[in-house]
């Protein structure tokens, strides 16, 4: 098993047992002090147990090596998992909204939340601010997006459980029951529009979006270092969970023998790999120098891709073992 899959599993089961500890305690919190916000924030929680317990799933697919069936290995089962993510989120926001929805709009007389679901709610803060921080350092350690996203999601828990922190205060300093109800749909909504943004970064992956600008930058700089080597054009970049793999055209001088040819493309995959970590395979297509205008109409060329500068590095190794 690799670091790789290590980190993330380690991350999966801490942010498994703090949210299943926080979960557990706003629910019960929340009913016992009839707060329906809090209980809407235990109910966020809960859905980060099952956000937990999909990225353990996923850890044992994306450490198998590829087969037969799947030649690009199983990498892209982690971002499988954070679009199931995304519909898991949304699913508990929605429920959240009709649940206060139907709690606005019944003719009953509504109690004042209870002490307990201020407590609860401050001890909610200070866990999420500690799981967010470990997901996101995890996250960037490993380059793993599910990590990443699960860090998005905590940090948003964060702000949602300040928020009903600050809304339980104001119902009960006011004395206004209908506040907490309303705060719990204001919660609804956070929770669904952090779904869509998990699911669209979640997407744009799994439909081979164009990847960072960095990388492309880096490519083309990569092949410019390479004598003999020009015009990199129709370059693609696609994302297989942390990995990259990378496809581009080169010119070079049309009466070389092959095998020269074939040393110049040799060189500027190992140039690209001295800029970029964590590639999966690249595919150099040679083409004679002058040959005429490219016609494809897929990849990027220099003459369409535009960025603020070109860096040394498009990734940088870990220089410890620990988490930065």
């Amino acid at each position: 098993m690799t670091d790789r899959i290590i980190w993330i599993k380690r991350a999966a089961l801490l942010s498994l047992a703090g949210n299943g500890l926080l979960a557990a305690a706003k629910l019960l919190a929340g009913f016992l002090a009839g707060s329906l916000a809090v209980i809407g924030d235990g109910i966020d929680s809960s859905t980060d147990v099952v956000i937990s317990l999909v990225a353990l799933i996923a850890a044992g697919f994306i450490n198998k090596p590829s087969d037969r069936e799947h030649p690009y290995g199983h990498s892209r089962a982690e971002t499988t998992a954070t679009t199931i993510l995304s519909f898991v989120i949304f699913f508990a926001g929605a429920q959240l909204l009709l649940s206060s929805l139907h709690s606005l709009l019944e003719n009953r007389a509504r109690e004042l939340p209870s002490s307990l679901a201020i407590w609860v709610s401050l001890v909610s803060v200070a866990g999420k601010l500690l799981l967010a921080w470990s997901q996101f350092a995890i996250g960037r350690r490993t380059s793993s997006a599910m990590l990443l996203a699960n860090g998005k999601n905590m940090r948003n828990d964060v702000l949602m459980s300040a928020t009903v922190l600050l809304g339980v205060l104001v119902t009960t300093l006011l004395r206004l029951p209908l506040i907490d109800t309303v705060l719990a749909m204001v919660v609804s909504l956070w929770v669904m529009k952090s779904a869509v943004g998990v699911f669209s970064e979640a997407n744009d992956e799994l439909m081979d979006g164009k990847a960072d600008p960095v990388l492309y930058q880096a490519v083309f700089g990569a092949v410019h270092e390479v004598a003999g080597a020009a015009n990199p054009h129709r370059v693609r970049v696609r994302k297989l969970a942390s990995l990259y793999d990378i496809d581009l055209d080169i010119e070079v001088d049309g009466d070389l023998p092959v095998r020269e040819a074939h040393e110049i493309c040799q060189a500027v995959e190992l140039a690209i790999k001295a800029r970029i970590d964590n590639v999966y395979d690249i595919v150099v297509h040679i083409e004679p120098a002058g040959g005429g205008k490219h016609v494809e109409q897929f990849g990027l060329d220099e003459a369409t891709f535009q960025a603020d500068e070109p860096p040394a590095a498009a990734m940088v190794k870990p220089s410890a073992p620990g988490v930065p």
